[in-house]
């Protein structure tokens, strides 16, 4: 069972993958834009595919219901 603490904290986690996520732009992290886009900053997969881990897994921990991710070492 998960504690509502490990809620809040995935919740926090989640809050600031997407406003991280939704303050840049394609081309602050070397991409191209292709145009107009329909809201602001990077797209989920673009996200994960930098980050290589899966689109699905990434749109996991931004809406706060993924697996808790480790640390960096």
């Amino acid at each position: 069972m998960v504690s509502p603490s490990h809620n809040v904290k995935r919740d926090e986690l989640g809050d600031f993958l997407r406003r991280r996520r939704e303050s840049l732009a394609p081309e602050d992290v070397g991409l191209r834009s292709n145009g107009r886009r329909r809201t602001p900053g990077l797209r989920r997969d673009e996200v994960a595919a930098m980050a290589t881990v899966s689109a699905v897994y990434y749109e996991q921990l931004e809406q706060g219901r993924g697996a808790r991710p480790s640390g960096v070492s």
